[in-house]
């Protein structure tokens, strides 16, 4: 994998050059398509390129570097995703690596040693540290459901943006690119970001999203935010474009949609455990077609375009 995360590299590099021209572009579509492993390793980079967009200067600065330094960025990114991409926010030295993790598309339930009930949802990563004073679930990536067992020390979901202690409750965390978001579905939390004295208390049916400095208004909590701990997607009046990015946390590869498309209108259910019926019931429901290159790549166009 490594050789190919290298590849996956170069790839951008050379896309990102200011000399870069047609030939190059479907050069690099053809590898994508012509292993999953590919689409893997390229999404893994997308992940970084989106990471650093919130990093020091210093780390953020690799990706300008590729436009006029090939051989240092090329370097620069391969380590980064070889030896910890996003080391600045406190991960471990490898972000692949934790106590407890799911791959993409993948859900898994867990009981504590304290009896609290954890379910890791798709592409995620957490780490344990219970002691004699207290109980830290440090969630490193992606999202988690919660369901506190009774316990005197009190427990915590610490986040990149900050801490979360809970009051006797169920409820969810997600790490996004540059913020948390909470939701509290039985008694309440309270939020505190890594940088700012602010405390704010969310009660059961309510969310937020915080980042480091600030937190967010609170918001009531749809009646199926945390369907995907039973498998499902359910969306009323969401957008294509909005659909489609859920779609693609469970997927390896490429899932996109056409700007023409992407503020589609539509309500329904879709099964996380089988995303590529969920694209046949978009394709169903709205003027839309699925182009495949391969598995690993599929964009959601206008039906015109295929007519």
């Amino acid at each position: 994998m490594k050789a190919i995360l290298a590849d996956a590299v170069d790839w951008y590099v050379r896309l990102n050059d200011s000399n870069v021209d047609d030939s190059t572009r479907s050069a690099w579509q053809a590898w994508v398509a012509a292993d999953h492993r590919h689409a893997e390793a390229w999404a893994r980079l997308e992940q970084l390129q989106c990471r650093l967009g919130n990093a020091p200067r210093g780390a953020a600065q690799t990706l300008t570097n590729a436009r006029r330094d090939r051989r240092h960025a090329v370097k620069a990114l391969a380590l980064m995703l070889g030896v910890g991409v996003v080391g600045w926010q406190g991960y471990r030295a490898s972000p692949w690596s934790a106590d407890y993790s799911t791959r993409i598309g993948e859900r898994r339930h867990l009981t504590l040693a304290d009896g609290t009930r954890l379910d890791l949802n798709t592409d995620s990563r957490v780490d344990i540290s219970f002691d004699a004073g207290q109980r830290l679930i440090h969630l490193r990536q992606g999202e988690i459901l919660v369901e506190t067992a009774k316990d005197p020390r009190p427990l915590s979901v610490r986040t990149a943006e900050g801490d979360i202690l809970a009051l006797g409750t169920r409820f969810s965390v997600r790490q996004d690119a540059a913020s948390t978001h909470v939701a509290v579905t039985a008694h309440a939390v309270q939020v505190q970001p890594s940088r700012s004295p602010q405390q704010v208390r969310i009660d059961s049916g309510c969310s937020l999203d915080f980042s480091t400095h600030s937190v967010g208004p609170l918001r009531p909590l749809p009646p199926d935010a945390l369907a995907w701990a039973h498998g499902m997607l359910v969306s009323v009046d969401w957008s294509l474009g909005d659909v489609v990015h859920e779609l693609a946390r469970y997927r390896p590869g490429y899932l996109g949609c056409a700007g023409q498309v992407a503020g589609l209108r539509l309500s329904g259910a879709f099964n996380l455990d089988d995303t590529d019926l969920a694209l046949v019931s978009l394709e169903d429901a709205l003027p839309i077609r699925a182009r495949r290159m391969t598995r690993y790549w599929v964009r959601l166009e206008p039906l015109r375009l295929h007519s």
